[in-house]
């Protein structure tokens, strides 16, 4: 089992070059940065953590795709991935771009970890309804897996359409990087991952016992590989016990939240988290 890291990184939190250079020499295999484009003042969407108001990190989070180039400009082993990017904000032919080419430059070492994202407001001021949220989604990530994997992709949808095109580079992973969906456990998100993904991200990893069954039984009945399919749990209480438990129910990676704090805040935490991969 691997073990990662993510953390809000903001123009406050420390500098994510240093943070991937930091993790890396300890040990850690990745490194994933959340995504929101803006947050509009208006709320109605409660915020997701439970609180009453929304952390002030989501409104002055970094764009992913930068910081991740940046952070492979330091680093040589550490995969690098959004946790999570929200593709049904994003233009998927400028998104397959940004993405090949950070797979080229970091040597096939980026993970796109995805969401349909949660905020309404957000969400209406990208044209999308929230209702149609997790199939456009689904359609702009067909649409950038046409865009890698073809020499002529394209894609003609409800909701995205992109004539027969040329677009490179194409991602040095092949044949594209790994894509993990994140969300709650159900049919309806497990369908979603078994057709276009390689894999779960679940938030906590609790209930995981009851719910990989589940989903491991979906992508039997679609013919997947068993062996490809990636969980990759963010979140979770960074305990011995439970990693063990994880491992055992055969969890591929665990992924632990540093605080979106200063260096002198953050160091403490990873150095303390990194004692764990000592096993």
């Amino acid at each position: 089992m691997r073990f990662g890291v993510t953390m809000f990184a903001t123009d406050r939190s420390m500098d994510v070059v240093e943070l991937a250079r930091e993790a890396e020499a300890r040990g850690f295999e990745s490194l994933y940065l959340p995504e929101h484009t803006h947050i509009p003042v208006s709320r109605r969407t409660p915020p997701p953590t439970g609180d009453a108001e929304l952390p002030e990190e989501y409104a002055r989070t970094l764009d992913p795709l930068v910081a991740l180039a940046a952070a492979a400009s330091v680093t040589s082993s550490i995969r690098l991935g959004t946790g999570v990017a929200l593709p049904a904000q994003r233009d998927p032919i400028v998104t397959a771009k940004a993405i090949a080419t950070l797979d080229l430059v970091s040597g096939g070492r980026f993970v796109f970890g995805i969401g349909f994202g949660w905020n309404e407001d957000e969400l209406e001021n990208h044209g999308v309804a929230m209702a149609d949220r997790r199939a456009v989604c689904r359609e702009r990530v067909l649409a950038m897996r046409s865009l890698w994997t073809q020499e002529v992709g394209g894609y003609q949808g409800e909701f995205t359409r992109i004539a027969p095109s040329w677009s490179w580079p194409k991602p040095v992973q092949r044949p594209h990087p790994p894509i993990l969906l994140g969300g709650g456990a159900g049919p309806k998100l497990f369908a979603h991952i078994v057709e276009y993904a390689n894999g779960w991200i679940p938030i906590g990893g609790a209930g995981l016992s009851s719910s990989l069954p589940q989903l491991r039984a979906q992508w039997a009945e679609a013919g997947r590989d068993p062996e490809e399919l990636e969980v990759v749990p963010f979140g979770s209480i960074p305990d011995p016990g439970k990693l063990e438990h994880f491992e055992r129910i055969g969890v591929t990676e665990c992924v632990f939240r540093l605080p979106s704090a200063s260096r002198d805040e953050v160091l403490p935490v990873l150095d303390r988290w990194a004692a764990l991969l000592v096993r």
